[in-house]
């Protein structure tokens, strides 16, 4: 069975690392989550 993962705060600085390492090292479908305030960045 293939995971999910939902990750909150995922535009951010830490969030962004933590969404690519789970695309690029594992098979797990990725949902990113984030408010977009001062510290979201949507193309991170």
């Amino acid at each position: 069975m293939k995971k999910r993962c939902i990750v909150t705060g995922g535009a951010g600085f830490i969030g962004s690392a933590l969404v690519r390492q789970l695309l690029n090292e594992t098979d797990a479908t990725v949902l990113v989550v984030d408010k977009l305030t001062y510290a979201g960045v949507p193309e991170s």
